[in-house]
């Protein structure tokens, strides 16, 4: 049976303010930051700080565009991939690659975080968004919230120059309470990577890769897309 217990808001906003310079779009954040090492943190690419190294004010996003380069996928990595669509769909439904893909990450004054939504071309049919909040809150400094309570708490590091994302554990939060998870009931343990791209790829390229392993089935989802920076969108006014 997984803990319950009172659900943590985590460090206030108030607390992990950052000094910002003038200008839309154009903050200092010091959120990522200051979740590794300063030596680590120094290792990363230039494009890689200023990627998580800046903040967006309100009513502005950053947007990159791409598409998905590598896709493997196992029987039960699909399977798993189907089950959570009761929770959003945060996981690729599909398996087939060069499907175009859009990230859009905007700021959440109500969870003092961000807002990721990624946008998933498909053979057929609408794309596939998925939906998903990361927030500076837990006992790692981080977590994300992917819908209808259900999220994880994530540790940040650095790794051959790339900045990595890995679940800790997961959680489900309903009525004030913190449901952990066992084990049996994940689809095992998430590395997401944010690595710069290949040498003759454009300057502002990233590559982004998902991997879910399960303890005992393996690797379910491995997905490996190149992104690169579009023209932040600002909005004026209400939708």
């Amino acid at each position: 049976m997984g803990s319950v217990r009172r659900a943590d808001a985590g460090p206030s906003r108030e607390t992990r303010t950052a000094p910002s310079f003038d200008g839309p779009g154009d903050l200092l954040d010091l959120r990522f930051r200051t979740l590794i090492p300063e030596r680590a943190w120094a290792s990363l690419s230039p494009a890689v700080r200023r990627r998580f190294g800046k903040r967006l004010a309100q009513g502005a996003s950053a947007v990159y565009v791409g598409h998905v380069v590598a896709m493997r996928v196992s029987r039960l990595g699909w399977l798993v991939a189907q089950a959570t669509r009761l929770v959003g769909a945060p996981l690729p439904l599909e398996r087939g690659t060069g499907r175009a893909g859009v990230v859009t990450v905007t700021e959440d004054p109500d969870g003092g975080g961000q807002i990721w939504t990624r946008l998933y071309a498909r053979a057929s049919g609408f794309p596939q968004v998925i939906h998903s909040a990361k927030r500076f809150a837990g006992p790692t400094g981080l977590e994300e919230h992917v819908g209808a309570g259900v999220g994880m708490t994530l540790t940040v590091a650095v790794a051959d120059g790339a900045l990595v994302f890995r679940s800790h554990r997961y959680f489900i939060d309903c009525i004030g309470l913190r449901l952990h998870l066992p084990g049996w009931l994940t689809p095992g343990a998430i590395t997401v990577t944010h690595a710069d791209a290949a040498p003759d790829a454009p300057a502002d390229a990233f590559r982004f890769i998902l991997d879910i392993v399960h303890p005992w089935f393996g690797r379910l989802i491995r997905q490996e897309a190149i992104f690169q920076d579009a023209e932040p969108a600002a909005q004026e006014g209400g939708a």
